[in-house]
């Protein structure tokens, strides 16, 4: 990557989804990659036991096809910092960061970590957010834990693993729940043994790029995202879909008249004041007044940043597009908000 900084990816999912067999492929594949993996306990369900050789006093383990694996030994902060110190001075080798949260983490404050602290944003870039889900389990962890929709809303790209023990029907169902939880997420089945590399870096989840406007599953957002209270869509027969009302939802907002940038600033900083601990992910792109280029926005909780993107091409329709994703958003606050701010 030419800007130089090293590229984090941000791996959460239950107890049991499965986590732990795709690092481990990670970790033992000949994939050309040199990752480094920080855990954040070295638990006995996790890697160590396997492939991992001498517990030196480091917690910094070389592995043979030239992975790292190390644990978290204060805060996810300093050891980020510390990984990157050594990388520098050439003590350690390492093209990419993979963080694996423990089974309840919440990923938003390591998401943070990111955006928050300069030393670790002059060196990282957090590329994805990855949740496994468990299909033989996922609907009942939903219904009973928070953390579970956390996951959910955070994710840049959901892994459903176990599809094999469920039948058509519930995994429909289930793919379905997710959809209205978090529409930006493509979801992907898979077999541990087969989630190729290439489908789990790189994704620039996070990246403030242009690559935005032509992310089919942004835009393709709002099929599932315009009303959740009418669950109306042609294919939705299924009546328990139904039972599930929740708190982690999405909405999209959209106008083609431009928004008013002291207007917008003024409001989303107020909101994220008082809405930042339930918003977990939010983005869009934006039509403002006074520049003919796209602006680009997102956020984590109380953390949000802008880019200038593309200029809008002579034949474009110009108009803006958001996403929020959080817990029980009050949607006509942020829609009437909004419409205020617009030009």
């Amino acid at each position: 990557m030419s800007s130089g900084l090293i590229p984090a990816t941000i791996l959460t999912g239950f107890l049991g989804s499965g986590k732990t067999t795709l690092l481990k492929r990670v970790l033992s594949e000949a994939h050309g990659q040199k990752i480094a993996v920080i855990e954040n306990e070295f638990g006995e369900e996790n890697i160590d036991n396997e492939i991992l050789v001498a517990d030196t006093k480091e917690q910094i383990i070389q592995l043979s096809n030239g992975c790292i694996c190390c644990s978290i030994r204060e805060d996810l902060r300093s050891t980020l910092s510390d990984l990157a110190t050594r990388r520098r001075k050439g003590e350690l080798d390492f093209d990419r960061v993979v963080i694996e949260t423990t089974g309840l983490a919440d990923p938003g404050p390591v998401a943070q970590t990111f955006f928050m602290d300069d030393e670790v944003a002059e060196s990282y870039l957090l590329d994805s957010v990855l949740t496994l889900v468990d299909a033989k389990h996922a609907q009942k962890q939903l219904d009973d834990r928070q953390e579970a929709r956390r996951q959910i809303g955070f994710a840049d790209q959901l892994f459903i693993s176990k599809a094999d023990l469920v039948d058509a029907a519930d995994l429909e169902a289930l793919a379905h729940r997710l959809k209205h939880m978090n529409p930006r997420a493509p979801q992907r089945p898979v077999n541990f043994g087969e989630v190729s590399i290439a489908e789990v870096f790189d994704l620039r989840g996070f990246n403030l790029n242009a690559k935005l406007e032509i992310d089919p599953e942004f835009l393709s957002a709002d099929e599932h995202a315009h009303d959740h209270h009418d669950h109306d869509h042609e294919h939705c027969d299924h009546p328990h879909h139904h039972h599930h009302d929740d708190d982690v939802k999405s909405f999209v907002f959209r106008a083609s008249r431009p928004f008013s940038p002291a207007k917008l600033e003024d409001f989303l900083g107020s909101v994220v004041q008082i809405y930042g601990p339930r918003m977990l992910r939010y983005k869009g792109v934006l039509h403002m007044q006074g520049t003919d280029r796209k602006v680009i926005f997102q956020g984590v909780h109380q953390l949000m940043g802008s880019d200038l993107g593309p200029k809008w091409e002579a034949a474009e329709e110009r108009g803006s597009k958001m996403v929020f994703i959080g817990i029980d958003l009050p949607r006509e606050v942020f829609q009437q908000g909004l419409e205020q701010c617009l030009a």
